[in-house]
């Protein structure tokens, strides 16, 4: 077996290990011809693994927002299971329930507030081809929240529309969508008319217009975490700037 030196496994049942967190250096190292590494073996329940991987998980520098809505959703699920209080039913923006939760605890972990999380957890909801089109930047994030509301059946209605018009909904036009969805008026005639509308800003504006921005920009950061990863490249570069100024001295 191949294993990660400061990486997590558990004994399984039948006497067997499983990788917890490192995947990605396992096949580094088995693309390397390394046949043996050093690992941490951790007494880990079912749940307590799935919380170490997901959190695990969350560290890399550019998730999709596929992963990271999964991720959220499984690691409340996990701290449910625990005998830990979630708000997976709440509403995505917000609950008014006194204590704190498992989504508080969360939120604080990765830096984002609980509403946003359990906007993530909406994503879930959406079909794989739209899901996809998420990660693909196709689709903008807060459209693609208010679309996760709508059935399986009207999702498929819309793809079609969608290729059909050559267009993805804006979010005033999802949040018309989910209206209409909620009145049980959402048809496929409705569908259909709502993408036939002329769109002026039919692309998202970008989070930066200056080029010498945009264009060091990756593109396989998703859409609207554009900031985020520009906050973090400067973190990085001011904490270089904080280590060369300290070995002048």
């Amino acid at each position: 077996m191949y294993e990660l030196s400061a990486k997590n496994d558990r004994l399984k049942e039948d006497g067997r290990y499983e990788l917890i967190s490192g995947h990605r250096r396992k096949k580094a190292c088995e693309l390397a011809g390394l046949e043996t590494l050093k690992c941490e073996v951790k007494e880990l329940t079912h749940d307590e693994a799935i919380i170490v991987m997901v959190e695990s998980n969350l560290q890399r520098s550019v998730i999709l927002p596929s992963e990271k809505a999964f991720a959220y959703k499984m690691r409340l699920e996990a701290m449910n299971r625990q005998g830990e209080r979630t708000d997976l039913t709440c509403s995505p923006m917000g609950n008014k329930l006194q204590g704190k939760k498992s989504s508080d605890e969360l939120a604080e972990k990765v830096g984002e507030s609980k509403n946003q999380i359990f906007r993530y957890i909406r994503l879930t909801e959406l079909v794989p081809e739209i899901l996809q089109m998420v990660d693909e930047r196709q689709i903008a994030f807060r459209p693609a929240v208010e679309l996760s509301y709508l059935s399986e059946e009207q999702q498929y209605t819309l793809l079609e529309a969608m290729g059909y018009n050559d267009a993805t909904p804006s979010l005033a036009q999802a949040i018309k969508m989910k209206k209409f969805m909620q009145e049980g008026k959402l048809t496929d005639e409705v569908i259909q008319s709502i993408m036939q509308e002329d769109k002026p800003n039919q692309k998202e504006k970008p989070a930066f217009k200056d080029e010498r921005i945009t264009k060091l920009i990756p593109k396989s950061v998703p859409r609207g975490q554009e900031t985020d990863f520009v906050v973090k490249a400067l973190e990085f570069y001011n904490r270089h700037l904080q280590r060369n100024k300290a070995h002048e001295r």
